[in-house]
C-alpha cells in the first residue's frame, strides 16, 4: 500500500519503487524548470550513506545532462575526507568507461572544509535568534560559510537519503548544504548543541532545535535549490520525495520514522553492533553506537565490531587521542579546559561515550564502550574506551539470543533502537 504521497513523491512500507517510477517523480520537478543552457550542481552524499545514489545520477542526467550547460556533482563530504574518482565512480555506479564517454563532460568536486579559500561567508545568524532557535542554550552570533563554487551554478539539486540521525534528529534536506558543503563554524556549533541536549533525545526526533538551526543556514543559500530525499530499506528505495530541501526532507522523514526504528520491550545487557565496511574509522563507525545506545541496560556493554577499522579519524584523529572520549557532563563541567577545542570533535566524543555524570571529578559513563577494531589496546584505553580483540569474536555467539539479553545488529549505523517505554534520559 502506499504509506504516504505528495505532488512530487511516493514511499511505500511494503514496496520499494521501480526505475519508471523514480524517473516519472524526477521529470515531473525537472522538466518545468526549464534547464536548457544554466548550469546545475548537484549536491551527494559520500560513501558513508547507503542509497541508490547511481540511479538517481543517472535517471537525472538521462533528463537534463544534455540540454543543460553543465552538469556536476559535488560530493557533501562535511569535514570526512576527500573521494577519489574511483571511488566517487563507485558511489555514483558508473564505469571508468562511462565516465570517459557518455560523462565525460561532468566535474567531479569534494568539498573542501578545511580551505578558507573555498569557503564564501553568507552572513551571521545573531545571538538572538540562536537564542530562539536553540530554545535558550546558546546565545551567540554564528557565522554560516558555504562552499563557494555553489554560486557558478543556477541550480542546485540535492540528492541524498533520510535516517535517523545523532545530531539533528534525521537526515537529509538541508544537512547536505550545512555541514555537507559548509564552513567549520555552523558546524561546530549546531554539532555540540545537539551534544548538549544528548543524543538519544535528539535521534528520530523530526523537530529539533538542531533542524531549526540547519534550516535558518539553509535559507540564506540563494542560488535556487531543489531536494530528491529518498528512504531507503535494503539498499533500495522505498520512497522518493522531491521538492524544496524542507518539504522534501519533512515528507521523507515521516516514512523514515515508519521504516527506520526498531522498538524493543526491554534493554539489553550485552549489543553486538556490527559496522559495515562504509564506515572506515571511528569517526564514522561511532554511529554504532548512536543508533543503539537507547537500548543498551544501564551498566551493559556495547561492542563496535568492526576489525576492518585501525584507525580513529583520518581527518580529526589527533584532537582525539588528547581529548579522549567521555561524556557530555565531563566537558559541561570543565568547560574552561575544553571550550576552544573544535566543538564537532566534542560533540563527536560525547556522543561515542554516551550519557552518564561527572561528580566530585568522577566522571562515570551509563554504559561501556568497547572496541573490537584493528585499534590497539594502549590506544583504546588512552581514548576512555574498552578494547576486544575482534579476533575473539565469533558472531554467532551472539545470534539468536535476545531472550538472554543479547542483541546481535549485523550492519549498524542507519537502524535506530528504541525502547517501547523510553527512559527519562532518552525522552525528548
Amino acid at each position: 500500500m502506499i504509506n504516504s504521497q505528495t505532488p512530487f513523491g511516493v514511499g511505500y512500507i511494503d514496496r520499494y519503487l521501480t526505475e519508471a517510477a523514480v524517473r516519472d517523480i524526477a521529470a515531473q520537478l525537472l522538466c518545468p524548470l526549464q534547464l536548457e543552457g544554466k548550469k546545475v550542481l548537484l549536491i551527494v552524499p559520500d560513501g558513508t550513506r547507503t542509497a541508490p545514489v547511481g540511479l538517481m545520477f543517472r535517471t537525472i542526467y538521462d533528463i537534463i545532462g544534455e540540454e543543460a550547460k553543465n552538469l556536476d556533482v559535488m560530493i557533501a563530504l562535511g569535514t570526512h575526507p576527500p573521494m577519489s574518482e574511483e571511488a566517487i565512480n563507485q558511489r555514483l555506479e558508473i564505469s571508468a568507461q562511462e565516465r570517459g564517454s557518455k560523462y565525460a563532460k561532468v566535474q567531479f568536486l569534494n568539498h573542501t572544509w578545511d580551505k578558507p579559500e573555498s569557503l564564501q561567508t553568507l552572513g551571521t545568524i545573531p545571538a538572538a535568534e540562536i537564542g530562539r532557535l536553540s530554545d535558550g542554550r546558546f546565545e551567540m552570533d554564528v557565522r554560516v560559510d558555504v562552499n563557494r563554487h555553489i554560486f557558478d551554478y543556477d541550480q542546485l539539486i540535492i540528492v541524498g537519503p533520510v535516517f535517523p540521525h545523532e545530531v539533528v534528529g534525521f537526515s537529509g534536506g538541508n544537512k547536505y548544504l550545512f555541514p555537507g558543503i559548509g564552513g567549520a563554524e555552523l558546524l561546530n556549533f549546531f554539532h555540540w548543541l545537539g551534544a548538549v541536549i544528548s543524543n538519544p533525545r535528539i535521534i528520530g526526533n523530526k523537530w529539533t532545535p538542531v533542524r531549526r538551526v540547519v534550516d535558518r543556514a539553509g535559507a540564506m543559500v540563494t542560488v535556487p535549490k531543489l531536494a530528491f530525499c529518498m528512504v531507503v530499506q535494503d539498499a533500495q528505495l522505498a520512497g522518493l520525495y522531491a521538492g524544496t530541501p524542507e518539504d522534501a526532507w519533512s515528507q521523507a522523514t515521516n516514512l523514515s520514522d515508519k521504516l527506520h526504528i526498531t522498538y524493543k520491550d526491554k534493554p539489553f545487557h550485552t549489543v553486538l553492533s556490527c559496522a559495515p565496511p562504509m564506515y572506515d574509522d571511528l569517526w564514522v563507525g561511532g554511529k554504532c553506537m548512536y543508533k543503539l545506545e537507547p537500548v543498551v541496560a544501564d551498566g551493559g556493554e556495547l561492542i563496535i565490531y568492526a576489525p576492518h577499522i585501525r584507525e580513529i579519524s583520518v581527518s580529526h584523529g589527533e584532537i582525539i587521542k588528547r581529548i579522549g572520549y567521555h561524556t557530555r557532563d565531563y566537558f559541561l563541567n570543565q568547560w574552561i579546559n575544553f571550550q576552544h577545542e573544535p566543538w564537532g570533535i566534542l560533540a563527536h566524543s560525547a556522543h561515542v561515550r554516551g550519557v552518564g555524570t561527572f561528580e566530585n571529578g568522577i566522571e562515570k559513563p551509563r554504559v561501556r564502550v568497547t572496541l573490537a577494531t584493528q585499534i590497539s589496546p594502549e590506544e583504546c584505553h588512552a581514548i576512555n574506551l574498552g578494547y576486544r580483540d575482534p579476533a575473539t569474536i565469533h558472531v554467532q555467539d551472539f545470534e539468536n539470543r535476545e531472550a538472554e539479553g543479547i542483541l546481535y545488529v549485523p550492519k549498524a549505523g542507519e537502524m535506530l533502537y528504541r525502547l517501547k517505554d523510553s527512559p527519562e534520559w532518552a525522552r525528548a
